[in-house]
């Protein structure tokens, strides 16, 4: 049994999702302006998060990584929800405050190993509030959802 969902910052998403090998700092790790990963030593170099599920182990540092998130959030560059391994309060503050200051939510949830582990670069996930990951399947017509629910039930 894999532990339930731990909803750090509630909200709703759907998009594809970017899992990344290693952490990532957003402090110099990611360009507020695209969104793309500039750090040169992280695996998904040149890949952007916006517009994504971003789905990491957890976050790499640096306070100022809550101010890179709201930058993001700022310029239309953000990721559409964050899934991690691990519970990281820098980068819930960072979604808090983009939702105060700029009224738009970011779903930010850390989630049990198996969950994690079948989460993969390219799927199509829905975030609910509960925390819920959903996988969702994409017809002809695009994005349906009620697809089937992987992973954890809540």
């Amino acid at each position: 049994m894999d532990d339930p969902p731990r909803v750090l910052v509630a909200g709703e998403a759907s998009g594809e999702v970017l899992r990344l090998d290693e952490p990532l700092s957003l402090w110099g790790g990611v360009d507020a302006a695209t969104g793309v990963i500039i750090d040169r030593r992280h695996p998904q170099v040149g890949e952007s998060i916006s517009g994504r599920v971003l789905a990491m182990p957890h976050g790499r540092g640096s306070s100022s990584a809550s101010s890179v998130l709201v930058e993001t959030i700022r310029c239309g560059t953000n990721p559409v929800a964050i899934v991690m391994l691990e519970p990281d309060a820098i980068l819930a503050l960072g979604a808090m405050v983009a939702d105060e200051v700029y009224g738009r939510s970011l779903p930010v949830v850390a989630v049990g190993e198996r969950m994690f582990a079948s989460l993969q670069t390219g799927d199509f996930v829905a975030v609910g509030p509960d925390g819920s990951v959903l996988q969702v399947d994409v017809g002809r017509d695009g994005p349906r959802t009620g697809g089937h629910r992987r992973g954890v039930e809540t």
